[in-house]
């Protein structure tokens, strides 16, 4: 796809009329990064916003020892870097392609010049970050309250809610969902087979399907219906 394409469907630009778009695409640069590659590393100079063209990318922390933990991973039409566009600040986390990934880069000063054309993105920049702070909150309290068994839960339903509500086709494995809530993937693992023998998903390797999603909330502390 065109840049064009790609950066329309972002939601921090989807309400650009197509000047302002068309003054978004002049500015934005893309780069390619094989699989495994870093693309940030955390405390890096924040400069920049990217925009995932292709692939799937996944920000994370990474301990003293090397252990990970997945903060989110990121697909076509998501972005990340929005911070930078904010504060003069460091990264604060790595950003690593899962995949060979193609993005789309816009510096802050593009970006700055942009806003003054087109005020509306600010709101909307506001609104992505009010929505990623509440996520932030859901997943401490998962980690706090649940069990792995409920944290599962609740990321396959927020993954799901991304979509129609009942179908994640995200690229995931076993190991990248047990770094992303705190746990090990036999784990997860054995927590899948479960939820599969309850009848409440069935996996396949296109995706996951969420068949009883009332159940799946009550497993993730919502209450069920």
């Amino acid at each position: 796809m065109s840049a064009t394409d790609v950066l329309q469907k972002v939601p921090l630009f989807s309400q650009l009329s197509p000047p302002d778009l068309q003054r978004v695409v002049e500015v934005a640069r893309d780069r390619a990064y094989p699989k495994n590659s870093v693309i940030l590393f955390e405390d890096d100079p924040g400069d920049a916003l990217y925009v995932v063209a292709k692939g799937q990318v996944k920000v994370v922390l990474i301990g003293e020892d090397g252990r990970e933990v997945i903060l989110s991973v990121l697909g076509e039409g998501e972005f990340f870097g929005e911070m930078a566009l904010i504060d003069d600040e460091p990264r604060s986390a790595h950003v690593i392609a899962m995949e060979d990934s193609t993005l789309y880069v816009l510096r802050r000063e593009d970006f700055q010049g942009i806003l003054e054309h087109s005020p509306g993105i600010g709101l909307a920049l506001l609104r992505e970050l009010s929505r990623r702070l509440r996520r932030v909150d859901e997943k401490v309290g998962s980690l706090v309250l649940l069990d792995v068994h409920g944290r599962v839960a609740q990321l396959l339903l927020d993954l799901a809610d991304e979509t129609d509500g009942q179908r994640i086709t995200r690229r995931l494995t076993h190991h990248t969902i047990a770094q992303m809530i705190g746990s090990s993937r036999e784990t997860v693992s054995r927590t899948m087979r479960e939820l599969v023998d309850k009848g409440m998903i069935d996996v396949s390797r296109k995706d996951i399907v969420i068949r009883d999603r009332g159940a799946l909330e009550q497993a993730a502390g919502r209450g069920g219906s």
